[in-house]
C-alpha cells in the first residue's frame, strides 16, 4: 500500500513538471509573437491584370494597354446639362396661346368654343410664330407668358395650305424675350437628336426630347393641303404642342411641330413639324400682305392608272388636264383639256394634254405637281 502511494505521488509530480513546461513554451511563443510583423494577405488579382504601362515615348502601335474608361457618368451629365440650357434659354419664348370663339349647338344654341396650343417669339417686333389651325376662327386671342403675364394678342397672316399663322403683341410688353435663332442652311439628319416645347394638354413650356426618325415626309396639314419635305420626329407630341418650336441641340428651330399620327389622338411616337426652311419662305409674305400667293397652273387634273384608264396608246402614268383657265399659266402656253362626256355610270375624256413630267420630274400623282410648284416656283 505504501509502495502505490509512492509511486502515485511521482506520477503527479512528473505531469505537474510537464505541464508546466508545455505552458512556458505557450507563453514563450506568446510574447516573441507580440513583436513580430503581421501576415500578409495575398491580394486576389483580376482573371485579366491590365497591362503595363507604356513608356511616354513609345509609338501607338507599341501601346497595347487598354483604352482608358469612358466616363459615362460624366457624358449623362453633359447631355443633361446642354438639354437644361436649351430649355432654360428657349423656354421663356415659347408662348400658351388660347383662342376663343362662338359656335352653334343644335341643342344649346349659340356656346362659346376654346382651344389651345403653342407658339414662340419670331422677332422683336412682337411677331408670334404659330400653327393656323390653332387661330383659325378665332374671334378673341391671347398669349400666356411663362412669368404668367396674359396679352391679347391680334392676327398679322395666315396660311392654310402650310398651316402656319402669324400673331402679334404690344412689343413692349415682349421685349424682355429673346426670338428664338432659327437654323438657316443646317443640314438635317436621321438620327440627329431634337427637343420640342409646347403645351400639351395646357400644361405650359413641356420638354420632350427625341430624334429625326425621317425626312421628306408628304403629311396632310388641317385644310387637307399637302405639304412636302416634312421631318418626322419621335419627341412626343400631344394636343396643345401645334405651332411650338423643334429645336435641334444648338437651341436652333428647325421646324413649327404641327401634327401627330394617332389612332388614340395621343403621342405614339410620330409627330410632324414644318421645315423652318418654309417658314422663312412664307413668313415675309404673310408680314407683309397677310397672306401667302401660291404658284398654279390653273388646270383640274385626273390621274391616270388611278382615277382614269390610259388606252393602249396612251402614258400609262401622269396627269390628263380636265379643266384649265384659258388665261392661266396652261392656257396662256397652249395646253388643251380634254372633252367630257357620260357613258352610262362611266365618265369619258376624250383628248386633252398629259403631263408626264415638269424639268424632267416624272409626275405621277397631283401632289407631285403641288409640291414641285410649291417647292420650285412663285406665282
Amino acid at each position: 500500500m505504501k509502495r502505490i502511494l509512492a509511486w502515485t505521488g511521482l506520477m503527479a509530480i512528473g505531469i505537474g513538471l510537464i505541464a508546466g513546461f508545455v505552458i512556458g513554451v505557450i507563453l514563450s511563443y506568446a510574447d516573441d509573437g507580440a513583436d513580430a510583423e503581421p501576415v500578409a494577405v495575398p491580394v486576389l488579382q483580376n482573371a485579366h491584370p491590365a497591362s503595363p504601362t507604356p513608356p511616354a515615348d513609345a509609338r501607338p502601335d507599341e501601346q497595347r494597354g487598354d483604352p482608358p474608361p469612358i466616363d459615362a457618368l460624366a457624358l449623362l451629365d453633359a447631355e443633361e446639362t446642354v438639354t437644361a440650357q436649351i430649355y432654360e434659354q428657349a423656354g421663356p419664348s415659347v408662348v400658351h396661346i388660347t383662342s376663343r370663339s362662338e359656335v352653334y349647338d343644335f341643342w344649346r344654341g349659340v356656346v362659346p368654343q376654346e382651344g389651345t396650343g403653342s407658339g414662340f417669339v419670331f422677332d422683336t417686333e412682337g411677331h408670334i410664330l404659330t400653327n393656323n389651325h390653332v387661330i383659325a376662327g378665332a374671334e378673341e386671342i391671347e398669349i400666356v407668358l411663362a412669368d404668367g403675364r396674359t396679352l391679347p394678342a391680334q392676327v398679322t397672316g395666315t396660311d392654310a395650305y402650310y398651316d402656319l399663322a402669324v400673331i402679334q403683341v404690344d412689343a413692349a410688353e415682349i421685349a424682355d424675350l429673346t426670338p428664338l435663332p432659327l437654323a438657316t442652311g443646317t443640314p438635317l439628319r436621321v438620327g440627329q437628336r431634337v427637343l420640342a416645347i409646347g403645351n400639351p394638354f395646357g400644361l405650359d413650356r413641356t420638354l420632350t426630347t427625341g430624334i429625326i426618325s425621317a425626312l421628306d415626309r408628304i403629311i396632310e396639314s388641317e385644310s387637307g393641303s399637302v405639304i412636302g419635305n416634312a421631318i418626322q420626329t419621335d419627341a412626343a407630341i400631344n394636343p396643345g404642342n401645334s405651332g411650338g418650336p423643334l429645336l435641334n441641340t444648338r437651341g436652333q428651330v428647325i421646324g413649327v411641330n404641327t401634327a401627330i399620327q394617332s389612332v388614340s389622338g395621343g403621342s405614339v411616337g410620330i409627330g410632324f413639324a414644318v421645315p423652318i426652311s418654309v417658314a422663312q419662305r412664307i413668313v415675309p409674305d404673310l408680314l407683309a400682305f397677310g397672306s401667302y400667293p401660291h404658284p398654279s397652273l390653273r388646270i383640274e387634273v385626273r390621274e391616270l392608272g388611278y382615277e382614269v384608264r390610259p388606252g393602249d396608246n396612251m402614258p400609262q402614268q401622269g396627269l390628263l388636264i380636265t379643266a384649265l383657265d384659258a388665261n392661266g399659266p396652261a392656257g396662256q402656253a397652249g395646253l388643251i383639256a380634254a372633252e367630257t362626256r357620260r357613258q352610262g355610270w362611266s365618265t369619258v375624256y376624250t383628248g386633252g394634254d398629259i403631263l408626264t413630267a415638269i424639268n424632267d420630274q416624272p409626275l405621277h400623282t397631283r401632289d407631285d405637281l403641288t409640291l414641285f410648284l410649291e417647292t420650285n416656283t412663285l406665282p
